[in-house]
């Protein structure tokens, strides 16, 4: 089974993106799967343009997109998309779009097509905090979910906590959730990057009994 597998790059002044990061290192194989590993832009604009072109190109059995968010303490499982950017903050390339729709008459919301339940289920019998979230947000987070659930093929989009490198603040990441105050993420959630893979890795080899 071929997967694609996405983070995003650092956000404003953030030399550190944890869903970016996370993504990097899982394994380029595991357990069967062939796993193709891609890092999109932190825009409107370019991230869904970059995501179309991965499909196109590598043609993946299921796809698995990843972003952080600084107000969440665990890994949270998007149910759904919203047919809504609206930018508390502009995205690395300046836009700040308010309340504007990502796909013109499309639905107000597409459901992931991947079930989240089943691998919710995973990751707490390997003992990960996950929760189902009804609401990315309305910055680039969901604008991937709700393309990436309007694609031909199986897709979950995934937040993980915006930890950030010892002794370093987030000072972006709390998009998901408007009027989160910048935080050190790691102290709250007690999450490493290394716990970050090892759930991702989880997440990618419930997968089998799904896409097939």
């Amino acid at each position: 089974m071929h997967l694609l597998v996405t983070g995003f790059e650092p956000f404003g002044n953030d030399q550190f993106n944890a869903s970016g990061e996370s993504v990097r290192l899982v394994p380029d194989k595991d357990d069967g799967h062939q796993i193709t590993k891609a890092i999109l832009p932190v825009s409107f604009q370019r991230s869904g343009q970059v995501l179309a072109a991965l499909l196109q190109e590598h043609q993946p059995d299921a796809l698995i997109c990843v972003g952080e968010a600084g107000g969440r303490e665990e890994i949270s499982l998007e149910a759904q998309g919203a047919n809504e950017d609206d930018a508390r903050i502009p995205d690395n390339d300046g836009a700040q779009p308010v309340k504007q729709s990502i796909v013109r008459g499309g639905e107000a919301y597409r459901p992931a097509t991947l079930d989240p339940e089943m691998i919710l289920q995973a990751l707490h019998q390997a003992g990960h905090g996950a929760y189902l979230s009804e609401d990315a947000g309305r910055f680039v987070c969901n604008h991937i979910a709700y393309l990436a659930y309007g694609q031909n093929v199986p897709a979950l989009f995934i937040h993980v906590p915006a930890l950030r490198p010892a002794g370093q603040k987030a000072t972006v990441g709390a998009e998901t959730d408007k009027g989160e105050a910048a935080i050190r993420v790691q102290s709250r959630t007690g999450y490493t990057l290394p716990e970050l893979v090892e759930a991702l890795t989880v997440v990618l080899a419930s997968l089998s009994c799904q896409t097939k």
